[in-house]
């Protein structure tokens, strides 16, 4: 069934709305097409009550289970300049905006290239690459408050920004993004600390790089040990950097040398959840058709026709393996439905 600004459909298969393409279904699933249809939506008599799950490209999520609510996968679309504020619609691709952004001139998500995922998805997980994070240069979220039955604009500040967190992560029940205004400089320092970026920047001959010569470089580390999840089912990293109190990385680091360390805020240190992994012997590894990536210990894929629960299964397999060695407990960055 459609309506302005919408599509409806009942006992709906996810399969092709995740990039981890495994079996499930929604009770209801929405295709919005324009944000201000989303109350109209909303309170449909059959909809009233539903769990609420808002998808973009479904590059964030793990199905072990089908969904007994509504799942709506934003589409809406638009990109405008607002007194020095481009505002973006949800259902813009996130990697198109990064690459429109970098060619009209601006700075500062060089290091957020080539993520997949949608605009309105970026601000929930607080999405973050190769030392930079989106939350940086958002100014507004906008957004329909279910408690309150209307649009909310929340600034940088509200929105509770945090490691791979934020107030809509938080209460995941609450708001549906709309949009989201960023502040993009003309300039800004460029981020170059992570492993690799400068090891690629130099093979590419880049003495002096550029904004456009970072996101070059980020492109290429991240085509080279991510797969496409358009070939082989995968959410990305599936496993948040753990972040420690620095005296307690600073053990780690001397019983483990090798162990790579990040600098964190307030005292605190990221340690590599890739390294504690790969450490463990899971690289590579695969358990029917769920498995960990050859090219990337991070990255939990689907060979064929894993289900969700099969991968679901081989993470907390990871989980309390690092548990054990390293007295480190790691959490997943998908939202595991």
């Amino acid at each position: 069934m459609t309506d302005s600004g919408y599509s409806l459909t009942p006992d709906a298969a996810l399969e092709t709305h995740t990039t981890l393409r495994v079996p499930a279904k929604a009770a209801w699933l929405a295709g919005l097409t324009d944000g201000a249809a989303l109350p109209v939506l909303l309170s449909r008599p059959e909809l009233r009550g539903l769990p609420l799950l808002v998808l973009g490209e479904g590059s964030n999520v793990l199905f072990t289970r089908d969904f007994e609510g509504l799942v709506v996968c934003m589409a809406n679309r638009g990109v405008r300049n607002e007194g020095g504020l481009l505002q973006v619609a949800a259902g813009e691709d996130w990697d198109q905006f990064v690459r429109s952004s970098l060619a009209r001139g601006y700075c500062g998500l060089e290091n957020l290239i080539f993520i997949p995922g949608t605009v309105g998805a970026a601000p929930i997980q607080n999405i973050g690459a190769y030392g930079a994070e989106v939350s940086e240069f958002i100014a507004t979220v906008y957004a329909w408050d279910r408690h309150v039955g209307r649009e909310t604009m929340l600034d940088n500040a509200a929105c509770r920004f945090g490691y791979r967190d934020s107030l809509f992560k938080q209460s995941p029940q609450r708001y549906v993004i709309t949009a989201v205004d960023f502040r993009l400089p003309r300039e800004h320092p460029l981020k170059l600390v992570y492993s690799g970026v400068r090891e690629e920047l130099a093979a590419l001959g880049v003495t002096a790089p550029r904004t456009v010569d970072v996101a070059r470089a980020v492109e290429n580390l991240r085509r080279r040990k991510l797969p496409d999840p358009k070939l082989l089912g995968n959410a990305g990293s599936f496993f948040k950097n753990p972040v420690l109190p620095a005296a307690r990385a600073d053990d780690l680091k001397r019983a483990y040398p090798q162990l790579p360390l990040y600098p964190g805020t307030a005292g605190l240190t990221k340690v590599s959840a890739a390294w504690l992994i790969e450490t463990c012997g899971f690289k590579g590894v695969r358990d029917g058709d769920a498995g960990v990536s050859d090219k990337h210990s991070l990255v939990l894929v689907n060979y064929g026709s894993a289900s969700g629960a099969q991968i679901w299964a081989l993470a907390q397999r990871i989980r309390d393996t690092v548990a054990s060695r390293f007295g480190i407990t790691l959490e997943p960055e998908p939202l595991v439905i």
